[in-house]
């Protein structure tokens, strides 16, 4: 019986993955390639939407890339690639375009409220198509699974409305994925503001966990971040965010049920405390951060690495794209 195929990717918009990005999504990346047939992206041109200097954008892509492998996804037991080394992605992006409704692209969530934010004259129209280049990454490997948060369950249903209008209108040619809420593995907070998910668009980084943050760095932020003024180390949301959002880390990264660590510190005070979650998230992280540097430190090697990846998603998306010209009546060129 055949694997399952699920599809992912991540934007290379930060030298760095945080705690959330890690814990929420990618860590589970890892686990997912035992079971499937996994395709992960490092989706660059999606990062195009925003203005990025061209040399930061190289060096972020290749960070992005050289994490996932320090984290665990293995070149071996997935296909790795970057987006834009795979040409059919634009070229089916293109097609949906073509049938996709305005009102029904104007419809997305995030393109409005980031267009609010942003002004109209400020908002570019890669802003307004993203997520039909979203739907081509998806049906251009015939996913089965896309494994995504809550807040892009929409995009989702968008490509399998895509998907299943070309199939209907054309030709049986797409698979129609599901998605795949991934529940993350821990909620995690920003450190200065418990109240908050921890997130790299955060007006501040200081309460942000990166994980190629230097270890002295790690520590100070845990040592700087924001508690109550009560004294008990005990898991309350409402009453205690702060000392709740630490409690979550620790027993994240150490395996230990959080009214464990409750018993462990009772009667200790919060410095005490945040120290010892610094020491074992800095503990966790210290391997993740070492494998990434010796990846840049190579980046010939990795390179080659992600180009093996976009051999082998050029030969299925290339499968895709012929099938969707041929249904279109688009000449083949071959």
């Amino acid at each position: 019986m055949s694997k399952k195929r699920v599809l992912s990717g991540i934007q290379p918009t930060h030298d760095s993955f945080h705690l959330g990005n890690y814990l929420g999504a990618i860590k589970q990346w890892v686990d997912l390639q035992k079971e499937h047939d996994a395709f992960y992206c490092v989706v660059d041109l999606h990062a195009l939407t925003v203005e990025t200097d061209p040399k930061l954008l190289e060096k972020r892509t290749l960070l992005s890339a050289a994490q996932l492998i320090a984290i665990g996804v293995d070149p071996k037991l997935c296909t790795l690639f970057i987006q834009s080394h795979v040409p059919a992605h634009n070229q089916l992006a293109w097609v949906l375009e073509c049938i996709t409704g305005f009102g029904e692209a104007g419809r997305m969530t995030q393109f409005k409220d980031k267009s609010q934010k942003g002004g109209a004259d400020r908002t570019n129209v890669g802003l307004f198509t993203y997520p039909i280049l979203q739907a081509a990454d998806i049906l251009l490997y015939q996913a089965d699974f896309v494994p995504v948060g809550e807040d892009q369950r929409q995009h989702i249903e968008l490509t399998r409305d895509l998907g299943q209008r070309f199939n209907t209108k054309y030709k049986e040619v797409f698979n129609i994925p599901q998605a795949q809420i991934i529940k993350s593995l821990a909620k995690i907070n920003d450190l200065q503001d418990p109240n908050s998910k921890m997130s790299k668009s955060a007006a501040s980084m200081a309460g942000v966990i990166e994980l190629l943050d230097s270890p002295e760095a790690t520590i100070k932020k845990f040592k700087s971040s924001v508690t109550d003024a009560g004294k008990e180390i005990k898991f309350d949301e409402k009453e205690k965010p702060g000392i709740s959002n630490l409690l979550t880390i620790h027993s994240a990264f150490s395996g230990k049920a959080i009214k464990e660590i409750e018993n462990e510190f009772a009667g200790k005070g919060y410095g005490d405390f945040k120290l010892q979650v610094a020491e074992v998230v800095v503990e966790a992280l210290n391997p993740i951060r070492i494998k990434t540097q010796e990846l840049m430190d190579d980046k010939g090697e990795l390179i080659k690495i992600l180009k093996s990846g976009a051999e082998k998603a050029n030969q299925v998306a290339g499968k895709t794209l012929s099938d969707v010209y041929a249904a279109l009546g688009l000449i083949n060129n071959g």
